[in-house]
């Protein structure tokens, strides 16, 4: 135990003094820094659906946007502009309060989760892979559509002006002075975004170790059986997309507030198959293994992006540096499968094969799942 303590309190203190260092080399690495935690939270959140309930989700950034496009419609001056009756009610502008923005950006990507979940409940594998990426395209397409003959998201041209993130009346985006340090508004951002996320690791933690979070890997490890121990499926895979999908607002809350503006471009498939691969990668069902590969790929391009920078001088500029920094993180991750297929930090019970003399009334770990789930 004290072990364990010391661990938990040496790691507080470096990701308490992580950006105080990093901003020393500018505010480039902690801008990463701040980015990676972001991919935490999404990391997080998708985790729930693919990870505990079993259930593949390629659409996942859609709830990414529209936590980052309602943010933008309440803190900045576009709704006003764009419709007389907003800007009669609201003749300043619409400045909602951070305490405001997280439920609402939470409730409503809970309620597009619900929305999603409701059509694919018969729908396993592949088809649901396909299903919900589906779903992910076609927000994409409203956003980047959704100019005429109503202008609510501006378009392609996206959303600009957003106002940015107070806390307690402080805007993190003016540099502060706390006990003679000097904290610029990407270290304060950092300490936001890392409360977030140890909020996102207890309430996921406490999940998992609930009778919802057993009933979900019930269902994912086998749902016939589940459902025929009296488990509600259909209610549970509703409830892992409704709460998976509130982490994605959030993180989407987050984003339009840190980078001041929005659009569709930020949204794409692409992005969905990073999350997903961060799950995978480090680990399906494992909080630190989560935590651990969304961190990696989040900070990996960043970081490879100076290497393909020299590669490309050598080369005399014959080879493009994005393409290249794609390439080195796809030739990683594929190294890195090859070597650990069930991820980098996996659960330690998962994949484990029934032992051959089980003494009667010895559950397994569907067993036991649903033995819990069902209590």
């Amino acid at each position: 135990m004290n072990k364990k303590l010391a661990v938990f309190l040496s790691s507080a203190v470096a990701l308490l003094v992580l950006p105080l260092i990093a901003q020393q080399f500018g505010s480039g690495p902690v801008r990463i820094l701040d980015t990676a935690l972001l991919y935490v939270m999404l990391a997080l959140g998708l985790n729930i659906v693919v990870g505990y309930a079993g259930l593949l989700d390629l659409g996942y950034v859609a709830f990414y946007a529209v936590g980052a496009y309602m943010f933008a419609l309440l803190s900045s001056p576009h709704l006003a502009e764009n419709f007389p009756a907003i800007a009669a009610m609201f003749p300043n502008g619409l400045h909602m309060p951070l305490y405001v923005v997280i439920p609402l950006g939470a409730g409503l990507a809970a309620l597009a989760g619900v929305v999603l979940g409701a059509p694919t409940l018969k729908l396993r594998g592949d088809y649901l892979a396909i299903v919900t990426l589906g779903f992910g395209e076609i927000i994409r397409v409203f956003m980047n559509n959704l100019e005429h003959p109503v202008n609510l998201t501006n378009g392609p041209r996206g959303i600009g002006q957003i106002d940015s993130i107070s806390v307690f009346g402080v805007a993190l985006s003016q540099k502060t002075s706390l006990f003679g340090i000097e904290l610029p508004g990407v270290t304060l951002h950092y300490y936001l975004f890392l409360a977030l996320v140890v909020a996102s690791v207890l309430i996921c933690w406490r999940l998992e170790n609930s009778r919802i979070g057993r009933a979900w890997m019930a269902i994912r490890e086998d749902e016939i059986a589940a459902k025929a121990m009296g488990i509600n499926t259909r209610n549970l895979k509703l409830l892992a997309f409704g709460m998976g999908a509130t982490f994605g607002g959030v993180a989407g809350a987050m984003f339009a507030g840190f980078q001041g503006f929005v659009s569709p471009e930020s949204f794409s498939l692409q992005e969905s198959v990073l999350i997903v691969a961060m799950v995978v990668l480090g680990g399906m069902g494992h909080l630190p293994g989560v935590v651990l590969g969304a961190l990696l790929l989040a900070a990996l391009p960043e970081v490879l992006r100076y290497v393909a920078g020299d590669i490309q001088t050598l080369t005399d500029g014959r080879i493009d540096a994005a393409i290249l920094r794609q390439a080195l993180v796809a030739l990683a991750m594929i190294v890195i499968m090859l070597m650990r297929p069930r991820g980098l930090w996996p659960a330690p019970e998962h994949g484990k094969p029934a032992p051959k003399s089980a003494e009667p009334g010895k559950a397994t770990e569907a067993n036991a799942a649903i033995a819990t789930a069902t209590r």
